[in-house]
């Protein structure tokens, strides 16, 4: 397997997608939206203007900048108040890290949340086992987009074929792909039909780890 390893943040290493999730809803809400916790997977690390217009467009919304920027706020401050402090990484997590540090393996983390929200909700003792953080704020164009790994691989000064990227959602598989490097979709927030475009696709982290640490999946 591959030396250089991506991980995304939200539903890869931290079960924290519901919690994304009902702060999003909750959000709309307040300007008479309505939306279900699917839809928000679907778009997730890509709720932005040009990203998920067609997302609004279904519900009879025209999106404008300033739109995005005061929901932006609420939903940042409701996820802030009452759901930060309930994230917790995924329970095979800190295992499979270990693991891979054992192995010398380089991993990177490579998210769509601001460093504010990072800071918040990442464990501190998880910090230890990544060469590399890339938080949204610091790319200009965010997944789908191929630019935050194109950062990691320029930074790690390596070429694609030597890195692989774990992602759980639509965008973040098609960052991967844009950027051209292998993608294994886990499905921890959506069913396999939906992350159709990654090479490899394991149900759960203890198939993620097999592959990862033996090249095949669990039989």
């Amino acid at each position: 397997m591959k030396d250089y390893l991506f991980f995304d943040l939200d539903g890869v290493i931290l079960d924290s997608m519901p919690y994304h999730a009902k702060a999003w809803i909750e959000a709309f809400s307040q300007f008479g939206l309505k939306f279900e916790e699917k839809e928000i997977y679907l778009h997730e690390g890509a709720i932005e203007l040009d990203t998920a217009r067609d997302m609004f467009l279904k519900k009879g919304v025209k999106p404008t900048p300033d739109f995005f920027e005061k929901i932006f706020k609420i939903q940042k401050s409701i996820f802030k108040s009452k759901y930060a402090k309930l994230v917790k990484p995924f329970p095979e997590v800190s295992d499979l890290l270990k693991n891979l540090k054992k192995e010398k393996k380089k991993i990177a983390l490579v998210t769509s949340s601001h460093s504010e929200i990072f800071n918040e909700v990442f464990p501190k003792e998880l910090l230890p086992y990544f060469s590399l953080i890339i938080t949204g704020d610091k790319i200009e164009k965010r997944k789908p987009n191929p630019d935050p790994y194109l950062r990691a691989l320029e930074t790690f000064k390596i070429k694609n074929k030597e890195a692989l990227v774990v992602e759980n959602s639509p965008a973040g598989v098609m960052s991967a792909k844009n950027a051209k490097l292998f993608c294994i979709g886990i499905t921890t927030t959506l069913s396999e039909q939906h992350l159709s475009l990654a090479d490899l696709i394991v149900k759960n982290h203890k198939e993620l780890q097999e592959i990862l640490l033996n090249g095949k999946k669990e039989q």
